[in-house]
């Protein structure tokens, strides 16, 4: 897995707010795609509540190893595949839970079979890609070609 990438790409998709606001689904949000109703922020409770930068990057490398270790404990195969296609893997739990990410069934058996080109058409066919857009369609190509 290439943290680095991750953490940069993650950055860029998510953005960074140190204002609470509400994301598209109108889930209370702050720092770098932080969900504060799975997991409260001290002092962000509505929109507008703020934090610190130190905050921000704290919740940012604490989310990010907790999308590793939900990766871990439900799919003990993915650490078998590329730095990047393991990228894809937790970039999407990062964006949506891996609650959600075990919904694409079908798309996870395709990677884990090494069938990415099948798994990133499935991936396009999903109500996520609508919502996060170019970033789909980046994620996308990389589990399709392996590559940044």
């Amino acid at each position: 897995m290439n943290l680095e990438r991750l953490e940069a790409q993650l950055a860029i998709d998510e953005g960074k707010r140190l204002a609470a606001y509400l994301d598209t689904v109108g889930v209370l949000t702050v720092g770098i795609g932080h969900n504060c109703v799975a997991l409260p922020v001290t002092g962000v409770t509505k929109p507008g509540d703020t934090i610190t930068d130190e905050t921000c990057s704290k919740l940012f490398r604490d989310d990010i190893q907790e999308s590793i270790d939900q990766l871990d404990k439900h799919l003990s195969w993915w650490r078998n595949l590329d730095d990047v296609r393991q990228n894809v893997l937790a970039n999407m739990t990062f964006n949506m839970g891996i609650n959600t990410l075990l919904q694409f069934r079908n798309t996870l058996k395709f990677i884990e079979s090494g069938a990415y080109a099948f798994a990133a058409d499935g991936m396009a066919n999903s109500l996520w890609a609508k919502q996060v857009g170019d970033r789909s369609k980046r994620l996308r190509e990389q589990m399709r070609t392996g590559e940044w």
